[in-house]
């Protein structure tokens, strides 16, 4: 298994800079020292923020098919450092190494989908000749970066997210900083080396773990024109605070599954991804399925199998090729969706399967009946825990879901048309995925929600729209 190096360094304005060894980044089912990540303060930032600002128009002037080529470099470097990069996220993520690979594959895809885009950031012809007054006047626009770029990651997806927000940056022709989470910096980190390898101009990207204090001026500073921010609801605070810029937010959900009384699917098959789709990584992604709703003529079937297949899921080493659950990220997290747990059964719900917490493991668990004003049915669990409850009628369950405060993506499993179709129609979703379960993205397709769950489209596509702007010209004829 390769190894992480003994520290790493930031890098600031492309440069690499072993500052400090300041951050302790642990094996996350160990709990040992890994390695030690350089951390950067606010003065640091503030040169970052100002190192970008001054290569704004170098990077504006960069070439799309320049662009193009520093991605397509990127995409050879991440394959050829697959296994590296797949360690690197089973040992600081706790993400067992099947899923760790998988991730990997979807950094090199959201690359290689930027890399495609760099260079079809079209404009178009505006009719203006639309009345009398305007005969012999000619309009057409253009796409230009929006500027400087500000993101901010979450610990759970450290490569793929980071991705999805450097990708499209640098397709779009912006200059940025990115903040990765501090329990898991060394994926960007890797990004970065592999970046200070390019082509880009100087100054174009700053990639510095820091403290959330000294990340202030990502979110307040005036010059930068874009802030693009994955994690909890702290994000709207942080949309009050970021002034006239752009503010891009995917803050989470607490996603359900309908399974109508013609799934559509066989009921092995509907099993087998619900169950992937609610305790994948321990269930510490946005979209994982969080409540599955079942008709009644179906519940008894599938409550059996699930529970059946939930409690023979395997824990451990997520070095392990056989592991399903590992660590979730710390005790911390893991003791909150425990308690959670508890206080759903102490005001009712049943137990289908589950076991005790040992440290930052906990094994997967299905409940029923648990109570709607329970905080394990409003809030994201963020945890390897699903929830059942039978419908009797699939308006109902349509209304179920909506009863949320969230709404990031759900899945139906039906095999009539007209619920289908129903479903798009009603549910308050940024997404609606049918015949499959909530969790499944493809990273060229929009990707966000709606209410709490945040503002925007990421997907390498919409994110580029986002970081760019069009602009007008108007000609005259003689």
């Amino acid at each position: 298994m390769p190894r992480l190096k003994p520290s790493y360094p930031y890098y600031l304005a492309g440069r690499a800079v072993a500052a400090n060894t300041d951050l302790e980044v642990r094996d996350k089912y160990t709990g040992k020292r890994a390695t030690r990540v350089a951390m950067a303060n606010a003065r640091t930032v503030e040169k970052a923020i100002a190192a970008a600002v001054a290569a704004r128009p170098a990077m504006a002037d960069f070439p799309p098919d320049a662009r193009r080529d520093v991605l397509l470099h990127c995409v050879g470097e991440f394959e050829a450092r697959r296994e590296e990069l797949a360690h690197a996220l089973c040992i600081e993520a706790g993400k067992p190494i099947g899923d760790a690979r998988g991730e990997v594959t979807r950094l090199i895809d959201t690359f290689r989908i930027a890399a495609g885009e760099a260079t079809r950031i079209d404009g178009e012809v505006v009719e203006l000749r639309i009345s009398e007054r305007t005969r012999g006047y000619r309009g057409m626009t253009r796409r230009v970066p929006v500027g400087v770029c500000s993101f901010i990651t979450p610990f759970n997806f450290p490569l793929n997210l980071v991705a999805h927000k450097v990708a499209p940056a640098i397709a779009a022709g912006c200059p940025f900083v990115l903040k990765p989470a501090g329990k898991t910096p060394v994926g960007a980190l890797i990004i970065g080396e592999v970046l200070a390898g390019t082509a880009l101009p100087k100054g174009a990207f700053s990639i510095l773990p820091c403290s959330n204090e000294d990340a202030t001026a990502l979110v307040e500073d005036d010059r930068i024109a874009l802030l693009s921010f994955t994690g909890g609801p702290i994000g709207w605070e942080l949309k009050s605070r970021a002034g006239r810029k752009k503010v891009v937010l995917e803050l989470g959900g607490n996603a359900a599954c309908i399974v109508d009384a013609d799934p559509g699917r066989d009921m092995d098959e509907v099993v087998e991804r619900l169950v992937s789709g609610a305790y994948y990584q321990s269930g510490q992604s946005c979209i994982a399925v969080q409540r599955i709703l079942a008709h009644a003529d179906v519940y008894p079937v599938l409550r059996r199998k699930l529970r059946a297949a939930v409690a023979k899921l395997p824990m451990g080493d997520p070095r392990d090729a056989a592991t399903f659950i590992g660590p979730m990220i710390d005790e911390d997290a893991a003791r909150r969706v425990e308690d959670w747990i508890a206080a759903a059964r102490k005001a009712g719900a049943k137990k289908l399967a589950g076991g005790p917490r040992k440290g930052n493991m906990l094994p997967a668990w299905l409940l029923e009946g648990v109570p709607r004003d329970a905080e394990l049915y409003r809030n994201e669990a963020f945890g390897p825990v699903a929830l059942m409850e039978p419908f009797d009628d699939f308006d109902a369950a349509l209304a179920a879901v909506n009863d949320s405060e969230y709404g990031l993506q759900a899945g139906v499993f039906t095999g009539r048309l007209d619920h289908a179709m129903r479903a798009w129609d009603r549910l308050e979703v940024g997404g609606v995925v049918v015949g499959d379960i909530p969790s499944f993205r493809v990273d060229n397709m929009p990707y966000g929600g709606v209410k709490g769950s945040g503002l925007g489209r990421e997907g390498v596509r919409y994110a580029i729209a986002d970081m760019t702007e069009q602009r007008l010209l108007v000609i005259r004829e003689a």
